[in-house]
C-alpha cells in the first residue's frame, strides 16, 4: 500500500513558512522518502498570504500539489480560515495558540502550540516561531526523523542563525511532548 502524506504550512509572508517547507522536505529526502514541494505568496510577499506544501511518499509522486492536507500547520488566522476545510476528519491541524483561534466544531484533531509566545518570551526572537512550530509538528507526527530534521536545519540555515533555529526546533519538540503529559 502506497503511503503518501500531504502537508500544508501556512501563514503570512515573513514568518518563515517557505523555510519550514524547505527543511521538512529536505528532512524527508534525508530519511529516504520521495519528496515534492511548492510555495506561493500573495502579491505583496511580506505580510500577505503564504503557503508551503510538502508531499512525502514511499513511492514516486504523481502530482506536486496538496489536494487534501493530512497535516495543516498554521501561524495566522487568515491561513487557518483559508485552509482548514482542506483537512479531512482524519487529519491534524497544528496552530499557533496566540495568533489563531480555531473552530473545533469539526472532528479534525486540533493541537495548539504556543510557538510565537515561546519564541518571543523564552528565546527573545519572534522570527524563531516557525522553527518552534516545525519542532512541534515533527514531534507530534513523526513525519520525519528528528536527526534528519536537525541536519536539514543545519544545511539550510546560515551559521549566524543556526544555533537559535536548532534551539527553537528543540523547544517545539518539548512543547509537543508536554501535550502528551497534560
Amino acid at each position: 500500500m502506497r503511503k503518501v502524506i500531504q502537508v500544508r504550512l501556512a501563514g503570512f509572508g515573513g514568518q518563515g513558512i517557505v523555510l519550514m517547507g524547505l527543511i521538512l522536505g529536505e528532512a524527508g529526502a534525508l530519511d529516504g522518502r520521495h519528496v515534492c514541494g511548492s510555495n506561493s505568496y500573495g502579491a505583496q510577499a511580506r505580510g500577505s498570504a503564504c503557503k508551503s506544501e510538502v508531499i512525502l511518499s514511499d513511492d514516486p509522486i504523481d502530482f506536486p500539489h496538496v489536494i487534501k492536507a493530512d497535516i495543516l500547520a498554521v501561524l495566522s488566522q487568515g491561513s487557518y480560515a483559508a485552509y482548514r476545510e482542506d483537512v479531512p476528519d482524519s487529519g491534524l491541524i497544528l496552530f499557533d495558540e496566540i495568533r489563531v483561534k480555531p473552530d473545533e466544531s469539526r472532528r479534525v484533531q486540533h493541537i495548539g502550540i504556543a510557538a510565537s509566545e515561546y519564541a518571543l518570551k523564552q528565546l527573545g526572537k519572534g522570527q524563531a516561531t516557525n522553527m518552534v512550530m516545525l519542532g512541534a509538528l515533527v514531534a507530534a507526527t513523526g513525519i520525519v526523523s528528528m536527526d534528519a530534521a536537525r541536519k536539514a536545519i543545519s544545511l539550510h540555515v546560515g551559521e549566524t542563525f543556526r544555533a537559535i533555529n536548532l534551539k527553537a526546533f528543540a523547544a517545539g519538540v518539548d512543547l509537543a511532548g508536554d501535550l502528551d503529559n497534560a
